[in-house]
C-alpha cells in the first residue's frame, strides 16, 4: 500500500484544527496539526509534507513569518502553502500571502469542498512527484549497473547498446517530468496568480452549484 502523504494544519485555534480535519479526513491522508509558526517548523524539521494549510493570524510568530522561514530552507522551500485568514483580514493580505510563496490564499469562513478540492491537487502532485522520484532512482541504478558492467569493455557503452540508449533517454525522460511537478507544485504563487482577484473572490473555485453548510470557525 502507498505511503500516506502528510497535509500541515497549521493554526493556534484548536476549534480551527477540529474544523480543518474534519473537512480533510476523506481525503484518507495523514493529518498533522501544529499549533504555533514554531511548531510548524519543528515538524518540518523531520517529516516531508504535500503541502501546508497556514493560518495568517497567529499570536506570536504569524504565518508570514513562518512562511519566510520554510520558503528559507532548500528542505521545504518547494512546499506548497495555502494560506488561510479570516475574511475581515488588511486588504493586502492577499498580496503579502502570494509574495511570502504561497500557491493559493483563503478567506474564512469559506466552502469545504472548495478546500477540499485544492489540497487534493496538491496531493495528488506530490504523490505523482514521489512516484517518478522513485523510477528515476530505480532507472539510475539500473543504469548504474549496465554501465559498470560494460563500461571496461566499450569506450562509450551508452552508446554502443541500445538497451543501455533506451535506460538512458527514458531516465532524462522521468528526471525532466520530477523538476517540472516540482516546479509546478513549489513555485512562487505571485507569479501564477492575480491578488487583488483572489482578494476579491477567494473562494470562488469549484462547481457554483456546490451548496454546504459547513464552516471553519475564525
Amino acid at each position: 500500500m502507498p505511503e500516506k502523504a502528510k497535509i500541515l494544519l497549521v493554526d493556534d485555534r484548536a476549534e480551527n484544527i477540529v474544523a480543518l480535519e474534519a473537512i480533510l479526513t476523506s481525503l484518507n491522508q495523514t493529518l498533522v496539526p501544529a499549533r504555533s509558526g514554531d511548531a510548524a517548523l519543528k515538524a518540518l524539521l523531520s517529516d516531508e509534507f504535500a503541502v501546508i494549510l497556514l493560518d495568517v493570524l497567529m499570536p506570536g510568530m504569524d504565518g508570514f513569518e513562518t512562511a519566510a522561514h520554510i520558503k528559507r530552507r532548500p528542505r521545504t522551500r518547494d512546499v506548497p502553502i495555502i494560506f488561510l485568514t479570516a475574511r475581515n483580514a488588511e486588504p493586502d493580505y492577499a498580496f503579502r500571502s502570494y509574495t511570502a510563496g504561497a500557491v493559493d490564499y483563503i478567506a474564512k469562513p469559506f466552502d469545504p469542498w472548495v478546500l477540499r478540492a485544492k489540497v487534493s491537487v496538491f496531493v495528488d502532485l506530490y504523490m505523482k512527484n514521489r512516484q517518478l522520484s522513485e523510477q528515476a532512482a530505480m532507472l539510475r541504478a539500473q543504469l548504474g549497473d549496465s554501465l559498470g558492467e560494460r563500461g571496461a569493455a566499450e569506450a562509450n557503452p551508452v552508446t554502443a547498446d541500445p538497451v543501455l540508449a533506451e535506460l538512458s533517454a527514458r531516465l532524462a525522460a522521468v528526471e525532466d517530468m520530477v523538476t517540472v511537478l516540482s516546479g509546478y507544485s513549489g513555485s512562487d504563487g505571485a507569479a501564477r496568480h492575480d491578488p487583488a482577484a483572489s482578494a476579491r473572490h477567494p473562494a470562488t473555485a469549484g462547481p457554483p452549484d456546490i451548496v454546504t453548510t459547513e464552516r471553519v470557525i475564525c
